[in-house]
């Protein structure tokens, strides 16, 4: 059953008609900067803020989320909220406001430093402090009194609550509401219990989730190792038949939902004219006229695999000079999270093998490494996407990866080839890619150079199949099984 936008609404309007929808998030879709002396309106390039804005649009409703730009105060129309979309409004967006101190403990700290490097198996150390765990629950009580201000029939209300920032709120809107129907979706891996148990607070996380009625992870390998985890840190019943957890008498429901993107959404920016026109910038700003182009499409984070990239293309320019002037990589990767101070040695690593990359292999105006650190707009990140010759995913750890899925919705012209680590969810779904294990770096130096080398027929064989599923497993797919799991959970009295 192939699923769109109108599908999705009909679903809606036959099945949930008498519902409000309140989604939640740290990130809000919409920001707003000033630019020229006037307040804009900028959609982030954020996969997952695109792909929950396409379910929002359909669904309407209420998306609760901190405000994050400079003139975002100044924009609200209604308080702390406003319509958006701006051109065509389709759902209110309320904005809740953190202190500085609070963004610092709560999503710097606890939320990066700690449970973030908990669940990627990237070998980076997880940090707890006592201080911002403290904050973080200050923060999630925040939300959920922004989030009760807005309910007026708690039977008639779903809130669906996106990512580990909220580990605790499920928990307090049912002790506060217990007739709220309560979802969250964990876009990040769940860590097996031996890697878990390190967590000081980890008995305080497992029952704040525990307070939704739906819970759903990316794979159900993420689901086994979130009911094992359960079964033996808490005093519950892990059913694993009907997969769900019973706990005080409540049941929460465990499900694996693979997260998508709006393929027609990514389709129709790469076909649009301004593209091509972007494209044809690009390929003068950056001397890419006449050469292939490898890209990398990342925010600097240690679970990317940027410096293992980097070491496989130094393999790739020493191992085949007959590449040397033929083919530039380029890497985007908008800095994030410098307060952390893994991220800063991350930054200065990136720009050590770059220098150093340049320094062994450039000649006159040709550079065989280019890292753009500024942020770019999804239609800009679209341009780079047709652009390449080459797309390397070599994540060391991924609950899915949407820029794989993005890249190949950009791609109608099959001429282009798509190398994906293993340990990304996409992975599981995108069975024509080149594998590369990040862990491997001559091995990824090789495939770089097989894709290269190809036919085009042979590129276009393996990446029809994956638009082919990407069309059909998008947002609009995800969408209907989620709320299609919701429909089905008893009302509590």
């Amino acid at each position: 059953m192939f699923w769109d936008q109108d599908r999705l609404k009909k679903l809606i309007d036959e099945r949930l008609s008498d519902f409000r929808i309140i989604l939640v998030s740290n990130r809000e879709p919409y920001m707003h900067i000033y630019r020229g002396g006037e307040v804009e309106t900028i959609m982030p390039a954020s996969g997952m803020a695109i792909a929950l804005d396409s379910l929002m649009q359909a669904c309407g409703g209420t998306w609760v989320a901190a405000g994050s730009g400079e003139a975002d105060q100044e924009a609200c129309t209604d308080g702390d909220a406003l319509m958006v979309p701006p051109r065509a409004p389709r759902y209110r967006l309320r904005r809740l406001w953190l202190t500085r101190q609070e963004e610092i403990d709560y999503y710097y700290g606890l939320s990066n430093e700690g449970i973030w490097p908990l669940c990627h198996l990237a070998y980076t150390r997880p940090r707890f402090d006592a201080g911002q765990w403290e904050t973080y629950k200050s923060v999630n009580l925040k939300f959920a009194e922004a989030i009760l201000s807005e309910v007026d029939n708690p039977r008639r209300t779903i809130v669906f609550i996106q990512d580990y920032h909220f580990a605790l709120l499920p928990r307090m809107l049912k002790n506060a509401e217990p007739g709220l129907l309560v979802s969250q979706f964990w876009h990040i891996p769940w860590p097996n219990y031996e890697i878990f148990r390190i967590c000081p607070w980890g008995p305080e996380i497992l029952d704040g989730l525990l307070g939704n009625d739906l819970l759903g992870f990316h794979l159900q390998y993420h689901c086994n190792n979130f009911f094992d985890t359960v079964d033996r840190t808490l005093e519950a019943r892990v059913d694993l038949e009907s997969f769900s957890i019973f706990r005080r008498g409540k049941e929460t429901r465990v499900r694996p939902f693979p997260i998508s993107i709006d393929f027609d959404r990514f389709e129709a920016w790469s076909r649009a004219p301004q593209t091509e026109r972007r494209l044809r910038e690009l390929q003068r700003s950056l001397n890419l006229g006449g050469v292939k182009v490898g890209l990398g499409v990342d925010r600097l984070d240690y679970t990317k695999g940027i410096p293992e990239r980097m070491e496989a293309l130094n393999i790739f320019f020493h191992k085949y000079p007959q590449y040397h002037r033929r083919f530039t990589f380029v890497q985007l990767g908008p800095q994030s999270r410098l307060h952390i101070p893994s991220y800063k040695q991350l930054n200065a690593l990136v720009d050590s093998w770059q220098e150093d990359i340049n320094a062994q292999y450039a000649q006159g105006r040709w550079k065989p490494v280019i890292v753009l650190k500024e942020n770019y707009s999804q239609e800009d990140v679209v341009a780079f996407y047709r652009l390449a010759d080459v797309m390397v995913v070599n994540s060391l750890h991924d609950g899915m990866n949407l820029v794989a899925k993005e890249f190949v919705a950009s791609r109608e012209d099959g001429q282009s080839a798509l190398l994906l680590s293993p340990f990304t969810g996409a992975a599981r779904e995108l069975a024509g890619a080149y594998t590369v294990n990040p862990f491997n770096p001559e091995e990824t130096a090789d495939t770089i150079f097989q894709a290269l080398e190809d036919s085009p027929e042979a590129k276009m064989a393996r990446l029809a199949p994956m638009r082919a599923w990407v069309k059909e497993h998008n947002i609009y797919h995800w969408s209907a099984q989620f709320l299609q799991a919701l429909i089905h959970i008893p009302r509590e009295s």
